[in-house]
């Protein structure tokens, strides 16, 4: 697999440089400063395209092109933002770039709790402690019925926690889950922006009556929308899975298993509709066994996330290295090397390490993390390789 490295543009404190002399092939990348909805023109995508290329490496993956809110919600504009997609796909595929990543996952990416949780050997990664969500959604948010969405052994420690939390403490648990996860990655919140848990609340709202069926259909008819413009300049749509796989927020949620990847696949059964396989994520679901996954659709997938998580009591997960957990990554190196070779791959979420911690990267994306756990799955590939000569 080719070794990429996601790469939050010429603003990233990592430069292009630091990844050359890692041994990093392709990068993974967007244009950050374009609003959602907005059209990626032809001039923005070849100057960062150029850029790149300048360093000596090439722009392999588009993570992400963001799908609008009013696309996955059918709002009055979605016809007009589903167009506006389409041209910034066609300047994309003018451009040479064939592989884009993109998530259909309402109000919210990826969530955590803690982003610098320490471990015994001195390093920090992500964690997510449900009681500490739990807090956030019933006593933060004060989301109508979410103390259903708990058991009663839940919702007892959520109240003694509000015995003993500070008010800097919440302050803290609001920027984690919905500042400073969403927005370096064109979030519909931002560092910054007045009262988030307004804005967020009022996100929420717009899905109250949207369930996993009608969200499925939205994305079914965008995917039959851009098709058309995939055929023709070659271009791979990678949906990646709910990062964690399971409902949260009641919010529906659409591909957490192996019945929504399958159907996500047979809804449009075009090989340009394929799947960003996450193993980080899927590995947080107990619903998956994520090796099976993999040989299962390692066909129509177009992307490979290679990181770990491991589930521990209570609901809680966290990030496992990069050669342990439930992700099974060394088998997952051998099944996708076997069935699908060629595909873009990068190591994700690699844990703060080195000094990391002082150099204001991204959660999730540090640099001293991220090389070890790139070092560790290129031995790993090297193995593979040596042993199939």
């Amino acid at each position: 697999m080719e070794k990429t490295w996601r790469w939050f543009g010429k603003k990233d404190k990592i430069a292009l440089s630091m990844l050359r002399e890692i041994g990093v092939e392709g990068i993974v990348s967007a244009l950050h400063d374009i609003p959602n909805g907005e059209i990626w023109t032809e001039e923005a995508i070849l100057d960062l395209k150029n850029y790149i290329e300048a360093a000596g490496l090439r722009w392999s993956v588009i993570e992400s092109l963001p799908v609008s809110e009013g696309i996955k919600n059918n709002a009055p504009n979605r016809d007009q933002l589903i167009d506006n997609y389409i041209v910034s796909l066609e300047n994309l595929g003018k451009c040479g770039l064939k592989t884009i990543c993109y998530n259909f996952m309402p109000v919210i990416d990826w969530i955590r709790t803690d982003l610098e949780y320490k471990l015994e050997d001195g390093t920090s990664t992500l964690f997510f402690d449900k009681i500490k969500f739990a807090y956030f959604d019933i006593l933060i948010l004060n989301r109508k019925d979410a103390d259903k969405e708990y058991t009663s052994e839940e919702l007892a420690k959520v109240y003694e926690l509000d015995k003993t939390i500070t008010e800097a403490e919440k302050e803290q648990l609001i920027d984690t889950i919905i500042v400073k996860t969403q927005g370096f990655i064109n979030g519909n919140i931002k560092a910054g922006d007045q009262n988030p848990v307004a804005i967020f609340n009022r996100l929420l709202a717009v899905y109250d009556n949207i369930d996993k069926n009608e969200l499925r259909e939205n994305l079914r008819y965008f995917l039959n929308r851009i098709m058309p413009v995939c055929e023709k300049y070659g271009i791979n749509m990678c949906i990646h899975p709910d990062d964690p796989p399971f409902q949260m927020l009641g919010l529906p949620r659409i591909v957490t298993n192996e019945e929504d990847i399958r159907w996500i696949l047979d809804a449009v059964d075009n090989p340009h509709n394929g799947l960003t396989f996450c193993a980080g994520s899927l590995s947080t679901g107990l619903q998956n066994n994520v090796p099976e996954l993999a040989r299962k659709f390692a066909s129509r997938t177009h992307f490979v996330h290679l990181r770990s998580t491991e589930t521990l009591e209570g609901g809680n997960f966290i990030e496992a290295s990069h050669l342990e957990g439930r992700g099974h990554l060394i088998e997952l190196v051998k099944i996708f090397d076997t069935e699908n070779s060629k595909l873009p791959m990068r190591v994700d979420h690699g844990r703060m390490m080195l000094g990391d911690e002082d150099k204001g990267y991204n959660p999730g994306y540090s640099f001293h993390g991220r090389m070890f756990a790139l070092a560790q799955i290129d031995g790993v590939m090297a193995t593979f390789q040596h042993l199939n000569k």
